[in-house]
Formats: C-alpha cells, structure tokens, sequence
C-alpha cells in the first residue's frame, strides 16, 4: 500500500522568484542572472501592466502573464518544480511577500523556495536621482517656490551654511545629516532656477521684482544641476593628479601647495586677493587676506591705525600664521561665554 502523504512530500515544490528593479536605473537594463531566470522561468507575472520593464522583456522574448496572483495561486502554480518569477510595483508587493509568510508560518502547506533576486539596484549616490526629480516638481508646482530667484534664495544659503557649521561644532551627527540635506537643496534649487536661463532684469529678491537695472530680453545662460557636478568631477580630476594622473603627493602640504599652482593658473589672476569674497565675516577675511598674502610671497605689513579693528586685524594675522582659524577660535570662545552666562543666569545649558 502506497503512502500517499510520504508520495506528496516528495515532490518538488518549485520555486518562486521576486524579481525587484530600481526606478533609478534604465529599464531594460538588467543583471545576468536576472535575464537567465527569466527565461528559465515557467511563468512570469505582473499584476502592473503600465511596469517599465514590460516593453523591455516583450523584446526580449519574455512572455509576461499580467496577473494579480495571491500567494496560495503563487504556490499553486509552482507544483510540480516550476518556476515562477513575479515582477513587483516599485513599492515592492506587501500582499504576496505577507501571504507567502503566513503560508510558511501555517506549517500547513509544503512551500517552494522563495527568492529575491534584485534585477537591478541602485548604486551609491542613486537617491540625488529622486531629489532632483522631486526639486523639478516642486519648482513647477509650488506658488512659492516657482517665485523664487537666485538673489532672492542667497540669504538661506548663507543660514545654512551657519547652520551645518554650529551641527559640526556641536557634533550632533543626527543635525548634521539634516544641515548637510539642507544645504545641498541650496544647490539643486539653484540649479534647477538656473535651467530656466532667467532673463538678466528679472533675476531679483524673492517677490520675483528685479532689483537691478534691466540688461534686456538676453537670457542669462541656462545650466543644469549635470552641469553643475561634471564641471565639479573635471575640477577634482584636474586638481588631483597624484589620484588620478602620474605626480606624487607624499604630504598634505605637497597636495595643498599644487591645489593652489593650479587655482593659479586656471583662474589667471592678477591679485593674490583676487576670489577673496569681502562679504564674509571680518575675522574670516582678515584671516584669508592674510593666508593668501604668505602663501603668495607677497611682503606687506599690516596695515597701523587707530581702534580694535586693526587690533583685530593683527590678531587674525597672527592666527593664521600659526595654523589657527581665528573664526573657529572666537566662536568656541564666545559659546564658552553664552555658557557661563546661562550659568549666571540659572538657565540650562542649550540642548546639544
């Protein structure tokens, strides 16, 4: 007498494959053993008939079914040692993946193997793909943010800029992702209004008024958020040719005295204080004034006057002279001086 249940136990359950592709890559482009299982497969379903991927595998030779199957017709289907290959949504397919558990949970019910084979995945720096797209989008769509000019967003960029500063200094990791998010949307959303190439006159505060005389209906010249980072990718290329070409850099000092025969001559400036912006902060400016003057060779005293400003003057030269970012020291100084004013006050310190 056959044992019918032993005979049932024996037969080959199959297999079920959870196809998963990233929106982020080109459909169409997929791995080899993705290509090789659907091929092999017995069936191949997807319950998304709008599914990028369906052109691409129709071309391919790959018959895809547009069903909806629940796991119990997942498993079904796979009796008898077939292949099954599901082509999830984007958002993954919650239904089958939480049936499926609860059939192999049961312990009811003899379950294929189930896989998840990832046809395509993002590689590290995917997720700029997904700002930018959603940076163009709002820029369309939003009654403020589509107003917004490139003068009229400076004042963010420098508050953000102070921001992720004070998140560094404070060495909250948590702020610091969120201070770095903020300023690099600075830099998608000035990219995003520079593609538009805004007339000249218009290019004004943030109420979309020029504020400047008018230079006339010529555009100013449009450029793209790609633009934007392959100028950057040529500029680290070319100032990095102990990484990327044949010189050698032993020392920071080696790498750093390079950067700046280089700056020299793509920038061809007449001036050691030439892209020295003079809006940032005195002790900052002073600082820098005076690096690029010792870096350049050039022999200058420091200028003698009445008043703290030149006492400041030498005392940020003296800073940079022995390494020191007078900014950087002031400021921790000053935090140290809040606190002790809050301890004089009986007030908590600030929340770190």
């Amino acid at each position: 007498m056959t044992d019918h249940s032993q005979s049932t136990a024996a037969e080959p359950t199959g297999r079920i494959v959870l196809l998963t592709t990233s929106h982020r890559v080109a459909p169409g482009v997929l791995s080899w053993p993705a290509w090789q299982t659907l091929h092999a497969a017995d069936r191949v379903l997807c319950a998304d008939p709008g599914h990028p991927q369906l052109p691409y595998l129709r071309e391919a030779g790959v018959e895809v079914e547009q069903a909806a199957a629940d796991a119990h017709e997942l498993v079904a289907a796979c009796a008898g040692g077939r292949t099954v290959v599901v082509l999830p949504g984007g958002e993954g397919d919650q239904r089958i993946t939480d049936g499926l558990a609860r059939l192999a949970g049961s312990g009811r019910v003899s379950m294929p193997d189930l896989e998840l084979l990832p046809g395509s995945y993002d590689l590290p720096g995917a997720r700029l793909l997904d700002l930018v797209q959603v940076m163009d989008r709002v820029r369309r769509e939003c009654p403020w943010t589509s107003r917004q000019t490139h003068r009229g967003l400076a004042k963010y960029a420098i508050e953000e800029a102070y921001e992720l500063v004070e998140a560094i200094e404070d060495g909250d990791r948590e702020e610091l992702r969120e201070e770095l998010g903020d300023v690099l949307l600075q830099v998608v959303f000035h990219a995003r209004i520079a593609e538009e190439g805004i007339p000249a006159g218009e290019d004004g505060g943030d109420d979309g008024e020029g504020e400047g005389e008018d230079d006339g209906d010529e555009a100013l010249g449009a450029f793209s958020i790609d633009d934007v980072a392959g100028a950057l990718v040529q500029k680290l290329i070319h100032r990095h040719p102990h990484v990327f070409g044949d010189e050698r850099a032993e020392t920071p000092e080696d790498v750093h005295a390079h950067w700046q025969r280089t700056k020299a001559v793509e920038k061809r400036r007449e001036s050691v204080t030439d892209g020295v912006p003079v809006g940032q902060p005195g002790l900052a400016l002073a600082a820098k004034l005076a690096g690029r003057a010792r870096a350049g060779g050039v022999a200058v005293e420091l200028p003698r006057g009445e008043g703290i400003g030149y006492e400041l003057l030498e005392l940020a030269a003296r800073a940079e002279a022995e390494g020191v970012d007078p900014e950087t020291a002031l400021r921790a100084a000053a935090r140290v001086y809040r606190d002790a004013i809050r301890a004089a006050e009986g007030v908590a310190h600030p929340a770190r």
